[in-house]
């Protein structure tokens, strides 16, 4: 049998040996990668998933997707949801110089960086009711699972909590996405979030990218 290689497997193995679950904060980015998230978790922990997305733009996507969410939980009753306030502005003035940068890059270090960094500070500020916190973000094929674990060990660093390093990409994850999505009526978004680079930009109003479901 393989040793896990990243700490929320650690955990997992660990609630599985001890019978314990502890309190999990998972910051959660939309409702397809809770959708390959949840089914891994749940069974080991107590869920709450923290909402905390202020890149997604214009703000009826990030109702749509917060909708989405909603719509997904309710497959899923023990979990909890915590929505952050939405400041898109902040958002846009932290990446301010590294729209044309393609997906992937710095812009997007900044991005998680910015999410993880307030799932961390949420936490700080309600150690007792929480264990550690972790990100969905690691089950998408699009996003470097290493640089969004970076982002999370750094927040944690910066706000004395622990973070769950994940790649939940194994154990059929993305596949688990598509599947429970597809069986619930799930909306599948076509971009990521911000949806940079692209032609136009005017105060978050963003035109999607792309056609086909992403995530």
């Amino acid at each position: 049998m393989k040793k896990p290689t990243n700490a929320i497997d650690r955990e997992i193995e660990s609630s599985l040996s001890t019978g314990i679950r502890k309190r999990l904060l998972l910051h959660v980015c939309c409702g397809p990668c809770a959708a390959g998230v949840l089914p891994r978790v749940t069974p080991h922990f107590d869920v709450t998933l923290y909402f905390c997305n202020s890149n997604i733009l214009p703000k009826d996507e990030f109702i749509r997707r917060l909708d989405a969410l909603k719509l997904l939980l309710t497959h899923f009753t023990d979990v909890k949801l915590i929505v952050a306030e939405y400041n898109p502005q902040h958002f846009l003035q932290i990446v301010q110089g590294l729209e044309s940068l393609p997906e992937g890059g710095a812009r997007c270090a900044e991005c998680f960086g910015m999410r993880l960094g307030e799932t961390a500070e949420y936490l700080a500020a309600h150690g007792d009711e929480y264990d550690f916190f972790a990100t969905t973000l690691t089950v998408s094929p699009h996003k470097d699972a290493a640089a969004v674990n970076a982002a999370g060990e750094l927040a944690a660093e910066n706000f004395g909590v622990k973070y769950l390093s994940s790649d939940f990409k194994k154990h059929d994850g993305y596949l688990t996405s598509i599947r429970l999505c597809k069986q619930y009526g799930i909306y599948r978004q076509t971009y990521c979030g911000c949806g940079f680079p692209s032609a136009a930009r005017h105060d978050g109003d963003v035109s999607p990218p792309a056609t086909q479901p992403r995530t």
